[in-house]
């Protein structure tokens, strides 16, 4: 899993039943939106996340409309799961290395 995609993933599970919109979520992530876009999607087609569009009208708003996010059910766990195994996995890799290195 790559780091945007757990920084993605660490941002949506600070409060996992609210409701974020893209550059929301960017910012919590530190990342841009060309970089987040693609791992939204990617997990809405998995059933980890769900979206909506706002209802507002854009020229009324003087904004495009914002699409909002929210990790379902299933994605919180997942993700929470998963971010686990990531860590531990980074853990074993350290310890090895300093193992080698003879620290």
């Amino acid at each position: 899993m790559t780091i945007p995609t757990q920084l993605v993933l660490r941002a949506l599970l600070e409060d996992p039943t609210r409701e974020m919109y893209g550059l929301e979520i960017c910012r919590a992530a530190g990342l841009a939106p060309g970089t987040i876009h693609p791992i939204l999607a990617r997990f809405e087609g998995i059933g980890w996340l769900e979206s909506r569009f706002e209802d507002v009208e854009p020229r009324e708003a003087g904004r495009p409309r914002r699409r909002y996010y929210r990790l379902t059910p299933h994605g919180a766990e997942n993700a929470r799961n998963t971010l686990l195994r990531t860590s531990a996995r980074w853990m074993t890799l350290v310890a090895r290395s300093r193992m080698a290195d003879g620290a």
